[in-house]
């Protein structure tokens, strides 16, 4: 293998894990945002939608400028942008400025939105250079590691009562540090001219967003990154809210969702070898869907964790799988992955807030059974994901394995 493929990988990883940290030290302290803001749960829901709706309006060119300029530059820019975001949330929670803090969710929401495209088009394109079917779950399972180490921050930090201010400064700072070692060492699997070079990147973005088999692998992966996102952003609070435990506690079922998310990326490989991607997909809906069901209906904190563990189990593979089977096809995989990307982060990011508003009409525990309605989705649109080897003019799968 050669050593900037190795160094390109190792870079990967780290650009996966740091996003993880970031993303999960955040919304593991949603509970102090909305105290140190002083907001009620629809409040607070209305503010977590500009985090979405900056992601949601960088997702659509995230895929055209990694076209554009590569996707080591896409990793660097984004986590530059997600780290200024943090700088200026620090500032609005400082002054307990709602705006500020709007506008600073907003910042970050954009950042991660790039930083997200620009990792999952880098890793899909290492993952063809080495021949590796499993690279992908493991670096989502490395972003789970990362949300991990994340949540355990954003938990120690809270029963500490570090203030959210602090914590954002300080995660800034080493954002900044990752950004400039990031465009270094991802520059060895950069992505420009992956695609047909006789075509511009707008007209192969285009004509990507029109295949019928590419857009149903990103409803299918729009599903589980609904439920994945949903749990991210809320788990914590289900627990302080619904079920009347300390911040301290939420942040440990947090912790319990990722864990349990790892350990499905960990071993999901093996298990798509042996069993298929479509039958993966459908097993894990169901499960995630239990998870969400106990989580709902339980009266008891035991039985929140429970339903965390398999809400994670559920959600771990939708993501890497989705993004394996856009990537199927090395010639187009750059436009396909930032397709089935863009839709996945849309429904992570988008769906939280939605639970926010109902939250507020119905209470947070109830909310959450909304999550069901997209895992049913995911589960009929997982057929898609089987292996092909190219696709046809109209998106149809060419000689399917």
């Amino acid at each position: 293998m050669p050593s900037t493929t190795v160094s390109s990988k190792a870079a990967v990883h780290g650009a996966f894990a740091a996003n993880g940290v970031m993303y999960a030290a955040l919304v593991s302290r949603v509970p102090a945002l909305g105290e140190e803001l002083s907001l009620s749960t629809a409040e607070l829901g209305l503010l977590l939608l500009w985090l979405s709706a900056g992601a949601v309006s960088g997702l659509p060119t995230a895929g055209l400028l990694v076209q554009r300029v590569g996707g080591s530059r896409g990793v660097t820019a984004g986590t530059s942008l997600a780290a200024t975001g943090l700088l200026l949330l620090a500032f609005g929670l400082r002054t307990a400025s709602w705006p500020v803090a709007a506008a600073a969710l907003f910042f970050i929401g954009l950042g991660m939105g790039l930083w997200e495209v620009s990792m999952n088009v880098v890793g899909s394109r290492i993952a063809h250079l080495i021949g590796s079917d499993n690279l992908l779950p493991r670096l989502h399972a490395t972003l789970s590691l990362g949300t991990v180490v994340g949540a355990l921050i954003g938990a120690l930090l809270a029963s500490m009562s570090v203030p959210l201010t602090s914590q954002n400064l300080g995660i800034a700072g080493l954002l900044a540090l990752m950004a400039l070692l990031l465009s270094r060492l991802t520059q060895g699997a950069d992505t420009r001219g992956t695609d047909d070079a006789t075509r511009t990147p707008g007209s192969i973005m285009l004509t990507s967003w029109r295949e019928r088999r590419t857009l149903l692998v990103g409803i299918c992966v729009l599903g589980f990154a609904f439920a994945e996102g949903t749990a991210n952003e809320w788990i914590a609070y289900v627990l302080v809210d619904g079920y009347g435990t300390a911040e301290h506690t939420g942040a440990l079922a947090f912790a319990a969702f990722v864990a349990a998310m790892t350990a499905g990326r960990l071993t999901g490989g093996a298990l798509v070898a042996r069993v298929g991607r479509a039958n993966v997909l459908r097993i894990s809906a169901a499960m995630a869907l239990g998870g969400v069901l106990v989580t709902a209906f339980g009266d008891a904190v035991a039985w929140a964790l429970v339903g965390a563990v398999l809400w994670g189990l559920g959600a771990a593979m939708g993501f890497p799988v989705g993004i394996a089977a856009a990537a199927d096809d090395p010639a187009r995989a750059a436009a396909r992955v930032s397709v089935v990307s863009s839709l996945g982060y849309a429904a992570f990011l988008g769906g939280p807030p939605l639970l926010g508003l109902l939250g507020g009409l119905y209470g947070i525990q109830q909310a959450i059974l909304v999550v069901c309605a997209a895992l049913l989705l995911a589960f009929l649109a997982a057929g898609s994901t089987r292996r092909i080897t190219a696709l046809g003019d109209r998106g149809s799968p060419v000689v399917p394995r």
